[in-house]
């Protein structure tokens, strides 16, 4: 029971990622079609603060990474949308000024170095890091091609490339969270699946419907 104020941040960060997500669910299915609202780019940047600094309590160099990569993609994706300006100063304090504080606090203060997240092995096994570190590559490139995707068009959408990856990449974190025994990743990876495949039959449908 020693951890639970770790797995408390670890499930508050993902209680905002899966609130992003029903946020984007309803609305979807409000309008029969996938929809992206505000409210999804604002809960991810908030989740990934909190979901950073659970991997970093926990040693986990493979939730820091996924973090780290689609930060920014978060910001531009509000940013394309015209929302950032909009934003109240302490929400635009918080997001800019957290990575400094993170990256200056693990700098100068953190007991925790790349040797421990890379080669503890006596903490987790090379073969689990590796698979973490796949599952959250795959997980993260959905972000990448959102980013593209977006940028190509000049509009913030969800495309279907976007829940390919996040199935593939969901499934992948949720077999590394059973081997790891992190009920923070079991829990939010079968929720987000159900999700993702919903998201997948909405978005095809729309195509039938455009076609025709």
């Amino acid at each position: 029971m020693q951890n639970w104020p770790i797995f408390a941040i670890g499930f508050l960060a993902q209680l905002l990622f899966s609130a992003r997500l029903i946020s984007q669910w309803f609305l979807s299915e409000k309008s029969q079609k996938v929809e992206t609202p505000v409210l999804f780019w604002k809960l991810s940047l908030l989740a990934s603060i909190l979901l950073f600094t659970y991997g970093y309590l926990r040693e986990d160099f493979a939730i820091m990474l996924g973090q780290f990569l689609i930060y920014g993609i978060y910001w531009r994706n509000l940013n394309l949308m015209g929302e950032w300006k909009k934003r109240n100063i302490f929400f635009k304090a918080l997001i800019v000024i957290f990575p400094f504080a993170i990256a200056a606090y693990i700098l100068f203060f953190g007991s925790l170095t790349w040797s421990d997240v890379l080669l503890k092995t006596d903490n987790i096994p090379g073969w689990l890091i590796g698979l973490g570190i796949l599952a959250q590559i795959v997980y993260t490139s959905r972000f990448f091609y959102q980013w593209y995707h977006s940028e190509k068009t000049q509009e913030s959408s969800l495309p279907m490339g976007f829940w390919i990856l996040s199935l593939i990449g969901s499934i992948l974190l949720f077999s590394y969270g059973i081997f790891r025994h992190d009920p923070v990743l079991i829990a939010a990876h079968f929720f987000g699946a159900i999700i993702y495949m919903r998201d997948m039959y909405l978005l095809k449908n729309t195509n039938k419907q455009v076609k025709a």
